[in-house]
């Protein structure tokens, strides 16, 4: 697995994919793509206010031609070209620029028009935490508020199939839990231990995942040793699957903003994977989310 977003970038630049860009008209979003073309071999295509777009990119000192710009008035037309482009064959990766997440969502799982997959669309979080000897992926923490059993099983394999294709080839997985007991009055390590078996059966795809999983396990093979708790994920985690979004959220920025963490974040389970952070994340955020969406 690789040891940070450098490494994994080191190794995507024999790639080329086209990034398909829904409302390209803002400058964090224009820098970033640009960077990542430079960066990583990629095309792009920009879908939004020609004007806009061609005045905000002369600013980064960019010059985009004519032929890489669709020009766009409205949220909902971007949505619509960028999607229809998606599905068309015209693009590899959709990224969400400057525009409502749910707009974008609309579109991308319209029964008619969109590109949903068969499963659940689940957001992970990928960071780079010092500390750590290699990237990891934190687990519904952008999209499903409370995931039943079902959904879990969805948001683990979009994680496995994501893992695997930026090369880890048996990604461990801690369900992690306030407990490493079953206990059946709190529902997710009851769904936990459910998991771990529907694992052992060989029913979620390559993998190996072990629940419920307290943090101090998943992370460190000597919490696991002082607790007696036989592991073979302890202290190589690749995947945190976490119990609800709330969770997940307050994961990611704890180690962030107390550990320095990068971050990037992709949503999985359409046709193709999204690019999509808030409208306010820096342009590194953005290129980092870019790297992830276009490694897989």
């Amino acid at each position: 697995m690789y040891k940070d977003f450098n490494d994994l970038g080191r190794n995507i630049a024999s790639q080329q994919k086209t990034l398909v860009v829904a409302a390209a008209h803002d400058s964090h979003t224009l820098e970033a793509v640009f960077k990542a073309a430079e960066k990583y071999n990629l095309r792009y295509l920009l879908v939004g206010n020609r004007g806009q777009i061609l005045a905000k990119s002369l600013e980064l000192g960019f010059s985009p031609g004519n032929d890489l710009i669709v020009n766009c008035e409205d949220d909902a037309g971007c949505t619509a070209a960028a999607v229809d482009l998606i599905k068309t064959g015209s693009g590899d990766v959709l990224m969400k620029g400057i525009m409502e997440t749910s707009t974008l969502l609309k579109a991308v799982l319209d029964k008619d028009s969109g590109i949903r997959g068969p499963g659940t669309l689940s957001h992970m979080a990928v960071l780079e935490v010092p500390g750590y000897h290699k990237l990891i992926g934190i687990t519904d923490g952008g999209m499903i508020p409370n995931p039943d059993l079902s959904q879990k099983v969805d948001i683990v394999k979009n994680a496995v199939r994501y893992f695997r294709g930026i090369g880890c080839t048996q990604p461990k997985i801690a369900a992690l839990c306030a407990s490493e007991t079953v206990i059946e009055k709190i529902q997710e390590t009851v769904d936990a231990s459910k998991l771990q078996e529907m694992c052992n059966n060989g029913e979620l795809g390559n993998c190996l995942l072990e629940g419920p999983v307290s943090f101090d396990i998943a992370v460190s093979r000597e919490s696991a040793a002082i607790k007696g708790f036989s592991s073979e994920i302890s202290g190589e985690t690749d995947i945190f699957l976490v119990p609800c979004i709330s969770a997940g959220n307050i994961l990611a920025k704890g180690l962030i903003y107390w550990a320095h963490a990068k971050m990037a974040g992709l949503v999985l389970g359409s046709g193709v994977p999204i690019v999509l952070v808030s409208r306010a994340a820096s342009s590194e955020e953005k290129l980092l989310s870019i790297l992830i969406s276009i490694a897989g």
